[in-house]
């Protein structure tokens, strides 16, 4: 079993929102990413999405982006982002999966084999760019969420197993600084986190460790369209 990542695909298929108005880069992003996807991933492969999967406001929106992804070899596991407002009820959207190759995370994980997926949205954390003081509250509100997520680990984490934490927000700032979430992925001992969020320049790696735990930003526009592979 192969573990890929993706995020931020931005679909709109009920929105009328092209993407190409960010850059002639996005025309066609979603066959660009499928074409990538068909050729590395096989039916007992995971492939993670950090979030931002759907301009859609409502659930019917947004599932209706989520099911273009039904065709696709392997099993999907989906955190929210920042803008899948159509994600109103964890429970409202694990029913309206297309089909039970769909895992959705919400302060929780879940297990393929040896590894688990730990998984919740996040925020911008101290020492980013965008941080403010505004934001504060809703920092301490996901840190807790993420905390009530390794929780649910512990419960099904077996000696060998891999850790992934799947994030949508950066979990550091530029420099790397000590965050509530890199705290606790450091004391849960994460293997590995990824998420997304950041499109455009700026000064994130597409790949670096602190600590013991191995960082993959892997906005789709970052990695070209393509799927990044994890494990």
């Amino acid at each position: 079993m192969k573990v890929f990542a993706i995020s931020d695909l931005h679909l709109s298929g009920l929105k009328e929102k092209p993407m190409d108005i960010f850059g002639e880069n996005w025309e066609g992003h979603f066959d660009k990413i499928t074409a990538d996807w068909r050729e590395k991933v096989s039916a007992e492969d995971v492939v993670l999405l950090g979030g931002d999967t759907s301009w859609g406001m409502k659930l019917e929106e947004g599932m209706y982006d989520v099911a273009r992804l039904a065709p696709l070899p392997g099993k999907k596991v989906f955190i929210r982002g920042n803008h899948d407002y159509w994600w109103n009820g964890i429970t409202r959207v694990r029913a309206a999966a297309p089909d039970d190759t769909f895992f959705f995370l919400q302060n929780d994980c879940v297990k393929f084999e040896n590894v688990i997926i730990a998984g919740s949205r996040g925020w911008t954390c101290p020492g980013s760019p965008d941080f403010a003081e505004h934001d504060e509250k809703l920092y301490l509100r996901e840190a807790e969420r993420f905390r009530l997520a390794f929780q649910e680990v512990k419960k099904v984490r077996a000696e060998g197993d891999v850790l992934i934490a799947l994030i949508h927000y950066p979990p550091m700032g530029v420099k790397r600084e000590e965050t509530l979430f890199t705290r606790l992925f450091d004391e849960n001992n994460v293997d590995k986190a990824v998420f997304g969020h950041l499109h455009g320049a700026g000064f994130y790696p597409l790949r670096c460790e602190r600590g013991r735990t191995e960082y993959f930003l892997t906005s789709c526009d970052k990695v070209n369209f393509r799927l990044t592979q994890i494990l």
